[in-house]
């Protein structure tokens, strides 16, 4: 046989041409009678050949095309379960196989099956998934594919129990590479028939199973990294909620129970332990604990008990240490590089806390160093607002006496008018006004003084409407008169009585009133309005005075602050009318709207419930 013709050879069109030349002399020969019985053998023989290598190729080409649609079919998915099924499935069909396995290496090195299946694409029971360990561990060890057409007969394998027993006959197995290493095996067997499978059945295996390995692998990784992104979801989860936990509080209290608890939730502590730095030399005490008896929560120095912790709080950094059989995770709490407490965790199982535990642990307690110093901060200014309104409210409260002193004597020497001149007249009365407005901003404080500190209480009342316009109208309308101002009032009739504290609405809109004629030029015109709408009277006072910009009504009831123009300095106030009429309306139920332009006038609004029968 010419080289050619070699087995598995490809035919050539040569071939073929001189193949049928030889049919054409052969049939010449029988036409004539003159048929050589050696010639006709050499012949047949030939043909015979080149059928067999015909054959061959049609096979190899057959298997060609099924590598192609393989390939396109398992690279479609990036489920592991999805591409171990769709692997050997193709590997069943491309080679005959009467069963396929597929294992997969293990975190120990061993190989684990990772699916099983028959030529009908069902998954094999576990009782029915036995299959030669012998050759399969031998394809793992030395990274090549086996191939045998009678396992039972073959030397290589025939004293092998796993061989004998499940009587296997038609065997290969090829180890599944992907980047340079062996990850698995890939197993065909038929235990009936013998010489099932060839070197070209194997060859085909082989070139499969490397496309199979690449697919697996990146199945493989995709399912890591997807179940890494899924436990960094579930982190940033926790993490939000630790957020919103201490963004919902500013009590420090509150801030570092929150944080020891979710501390030991993510890192699956047993016990936890968070302690501030206090006193000089500063001393860490433990301020909560979790996950301990009633006998280890008393206040404890941590830094004795845990000797460890100096090291982490000098460092400044995350420290790792055991305590006899207790695995410790020591976090300090910094703010600004400065430390102002730590959080000790623990295990009493021994086992130790991973990096991404210390890691999710750091970053609450990052996040907590912020809630914890600005509930502190919160604390110290609510501690000296108290200390103002107390110091306010001492205040008020010692200049009535002196006030209504002076007052009395004044109108005492007022009494005895007839032995005055006009100048000492003149200055008792200015020393009346100005009691006055001393009253007035004594009031004023002691109004703020009592709404911050939380003791201001109304007296709610059945008021009727008229009565309110006709007390305000009175206290009001000689300094509108004496203005040359106009008042258009515009009350509903029929209204109905009003749920309210009688001399605290009248104090707000009193205020409203004077603001109004106050703040408009002489001769301008101050309206009263006053309506039902949804079960509430609404009040309105609207003037044409000087208006404010954007920037005062953005500022408008900031305590003691006044517009900056003539005008406003030119009338006597002291910049808490407004605050307290705010504070006073919002204690009512509602809210003081306020609409103005420079030169056009304001109007102020709010409304007040009606008295139910």
């Amino acid at each position: 046989m010419t080289a050619p013709e070699r087995s598995g050879a490809p035919l050539t069109a040569a071939e073929v041409r001189e193949a049928r030349q030889a049919l054409s002399a052969l049939r010449t020969q029988v036409q004539a009678g003159q048929i050589d019985p050696v010639a006709l053998a050499r012949q047949i023989d030939r043909l015979d050949a080149l059928l067999a290598r015909a054959e061959q190729g049609r096979q190899q080409e057959g298997r060609f095309e099924a590598l192609y649609n393989v390939s396109r079919l398992i690279g479609s998915s990036l489920d592991l379960q999805t591409v171990l099924d769709q692997v050997i499935d193709a590997i069943i069909g491309l080679t005959g196989a009467e069963r396929g396995f597929l294992m997969l290496r293990d975190d120990d090195g061993g190989l684990t099956v990772k699916v099983a299946r028959n030529f009908d694409q069902q998954t094999i029971s576990k009782a029915d998934a036995s299959f030669s360990r012998t050759i399969v561990n031998q394809v793992l060890d030395s990274g090549k594919p086996i191939v045998t057409t009678n396992a039972v007969e073959d030397p290589r394998f025939a004293q092998k129990a796993s061989i004998v027993m499940q009587a296997l006959r038609s065997v290969m197995a090829t180890p599944l590479r992907a980047r340079g290493s062996v990850i698995g095996v890939a197993y065909v067997d038929n235990k009936v028939v013998t010489g099932l499978f060839t070197e070209g059945d194997l060859a085909a295996l082989d070139t499969l199973a490397g496309q199979a390995a690449v697919a697996i692998d990146n199945a493989l990784l995709f399912s890591a990294t997807d179940q890494e992104l899924a436990l960094r979801v579930e982190e940033l989860r926790q993490l939000r909620r630790v957020d919103r936990l201490l963004n919902e509080t500013l009590d420090a209290r509150t801030a570092m129970q929150h944080t020891l608890e979710w501390a030991c939730r993510l890192s699956e502590a047993s016990f936890g332990h968070l302690g501030l730095l206090e006193g000089s030399p500063p001393t860490l005490r433990a301020a909560f604990h979790h996950g301990v008896s009633d006998g280890r929560t008393r206040p404890l120095d941590l830094a004795e008990r845990f000797p460890v912790v100096a090291e982490a709080l000098a460092a400044n950094h995350t420290v790792t240490a055991r305590s006899g059989e207790t695995a410790l995770l020591i976090v300090p709490i910094t703010r600004e590089q400065r430390a102002v407490g730590t959080l000790i965790l623990g295990r009493d199982d021994g086992r130790a806390f991973t990096p991404n535990q210390q890691d999710i642990v750091e970053r609450v307690v990052d996040r907590a160093a912020v809630a914890i110093e600005n509930a502190r901060l919160y604390a110290a200014v609510q501690a000296a607002d108290r200390a103002k309104s107390e110091f306010v409210s001492i205040v008020a409260h010692d200049l009535k006496a002196p006030m209504t002193s002076i007052a009395g004597y004044a109108d005492l020497l007022l009494m005895t008018a007839a032995n005055l001149d006009a100048r000492q007249v003149e200055y008792l009365n200015r020393i009346k006004n100005t009691e006055k407005r001393m009253e007035v901003l004594v009031s004023d404080l002691a109004d703020i003084s009592r709404i911050e500190s939380g003791h201001f209480f109304m007296e709610e009342m059945r008021v009727p409407v008229a009565d309110i316009v006709e007390a305000l109208k009175d206290t009001t309308l000689p300094q509108i008169q004496a203005r040359g101002h106009t008042l258009i009032e515009r009350i509903e009739p029929n209204l109905p009585d009003m749920w309210v504290d009688y001399y605290r609405l009248l104090q707000v809109l009193t205020n409203l009133m004077s603001n109004a004629y106050k703040y408009t030029p002489d001769g301008g015109t101050i309206t009263l309005s006053a309506a039902y709408r949804n079960g509430r009277v609404h009040f309105t006072v609207a003037d044409t005075g000087i208006g404010m910009s954007q920037e005062d009504l953005a500022r408008l009831g900031t305590k003691f602050w006044r517009a900056e123009d003539s005008f406003t300095r030119s009338q006597p106030g002291t910049g808490l009318g407004f605050a307290i009429t705010r504070a006073l309306v919002e204690q009512m139920g509602s809210s003081i709207t306020v609409t103005s332009a420079v030169g056009q006038g304001s109007v102020f609004a709010f409304s007040v419930p009606v008295a139910q029968d």
